[in-house]
């Protein structure tokens, strides 16, 4: 390997790892006021937690208290490239970290082979606007920030084979995932 270790599910912690509690906040005009750590399950319906874990901004992810277990953080945009380019490069990366089948992804799940491991599965979003794309869509943080409102996130999709590097608004819900 290229010397990380990633979590093969998305997280589902309601605590930071000193114990403090994540909020969960309901309500989508409440999510797109916070300047603090909140997550979200999709459409506030524990049917989605497993597999596809909980959803949170990126003031969570940012939180000096870890949002990850004990020993393990959110990866840096450096981290999400060293990852992808392990892999042969964003052009094929998102194939590659994919589950496979359309149990969960919609078809076609382009090039899915999960070849990595990784697992990745489409668990949506939320914002200001609600939730959107499960099945379709899954977006992850990294905890590196451009500036006060956008944050750098990989995106995969059904129908790309690639992973999309992009930066989005901080009050975004998605999903989480920790190396080490």
């Amino acid at each position: 390997g290229n010397g990380q270790e990633w979590m093969a599910e998305n997280l589902r912690s309601t605590v930071y790892a000193n114990g403090d509690p994540i909020p969960n906040v309901t309500d989508s005009i409440a999510w797109g006021q916070l300047t603090t750590g909140a997550w979200a399950l999709y459409n506030n319906d524990n049917q989605y937690e497993n597999p596809y874990g909980k959803l949170y901004n990126w003031y969570a992810v940012a939180d000096s208290r870890n949002v990850c277990p004990t020993g393990w953080h959110v990866p840096t945009d450096g981290e999400w490239t060293m990852l992808t380019d392990y892999l042969g490069g964003e052009n094929v990366a998102g194939g590659k970290m994919k589950s496979t089948g359309t149990q969960h992804w919609q078809a076609p799940n382009q090039g899915a082979t999960n070849v990595s491991g990784f697992s990745g599965l489409p668990g949506g979003h939320t914002g200001i606007y609600g939730f959107n794309t499960l099945g379709s869509a899954g977006n992850l943080w990294s905890a590196s920030d451009t500036g006060p409102l956008w944050a750098w996130q990989r995106y995969l999709g059904a129908s790309l084979i690639n992973v999309q590097r992009g930066t989005v608004d901080k009050r975004s819900g998605f999903s989480l995932r920790c190396v080490r």
